[in-house]
């Protein structure tokens, strides 16, 4: 749904060819993914864009929401999800770490109000929290494996479903979730730039991450203006290259995972 940092790109007010650029896959909004799952279509993340992610990619209904963690750019969207509880017919669900849902409840606070319940007006998001544990957690038919990261100081989650894996926000892989990204199909991996960052992977460093877990395919994603789609892509391993807004692909080995 969206690959970009949390500037976005184009940046506010940048000239740089990247920005200026008329080939789309340049053009990045905040990042998310949306997995077809067998029972529905599982959200992780609701960046500011995620109205138009959805209008854009004739997205139509989301069954369940899962959070990365709670940083603006993967949180601001979510007062967009109050028409969805409207088409269930019931809450929305939400799996998140708890610091994520305290998060919510606090940034979101209009949401959780006793008074707002009574008398929605205009709509409200109506969720139901799900804690997210260590262990893998059943989801519209699907296992969930959450992936322990290290972003900068803070600790996020990725997700593998099936033999795919969503690691985005990240500049460390600890040893034991590097163990849970073994034979993976399709890795989704920090690409941030090329120069080093406290808290995202420089791409020649997400290459090497990608290099030591052997995926058939790695799409690096949360990039920012200094990776120009093309020029970047040809300079990566053949099995290696940029995401891009729009991008999908088929999950696979759901069943095993």
């Amino acid at each position: 749904m969206g690959t970009g940092t949390s500037h976005g790109v184009p940046v506010i007010g940048c000239g740089c060819p990247t920005c200026t650029s008329t080939n789309p896959k340049n053009s990045r909004t905040r990042c998310s993914v949306i997995l077809g799952l067998p029972e529905g279509n599982l959200l992780i993340d609701t960046p500011p864009e995620m109205r138009s992610q959805f209008i854009r990619e004739g997205v139509g209904l989301v069954h369940a929401v899962a959070f990365t963690h709670a940083h603006a750019d993967h949180l601001f969207g979510l007062d967009d999800l109050r028409i969805f509880a409207d088409y269930l017919g019931h809450d929305l669900p939400i799996h998140c770490e708890p610091s994520v849902e305290r998060r919510i409840r606090e940034v979101f606070s209009y949401a959780f109000d006793a008074e707002a319940q009574k008398h929605p007006g205009g709509g409200i998001p109506r969720l139901v929290f799900h804690p997210i544990g260590e262990r893998p957690f059943l989801v519209l038919g699907a296992s969930i494996t959450p992936i322990p990261l290290q972003h900068g100081r803070h600790r996020v989650l990725g997700f593998r479903v099936g033999n795919v894996a969503y690691c985005t926000d990240t500049n460390q892989i600890p040893p034991e979730s590097m163990k849970l990204l073994g034979g993976l199909d399709v890795l989704i991996l920090d690409g941030l730039r090329h120069r080093p960052h406290s808290t995202h992977f420089a791409l020649d460093e997400a290459v090497a991450v990608a290099r030591s877990l052997g995926p058939r395919k790695t799409y690096f994603t949360h990039m920012c203006h200094d990776l120009e789609h093309e020029s970047t892509n040809a300079g990566l391993p053949p099995d290696m290259e940029l995401a891009y807004d729009g991008l999908s692909f088929p999950l696979t080995r759901l069943v095993d995972a």
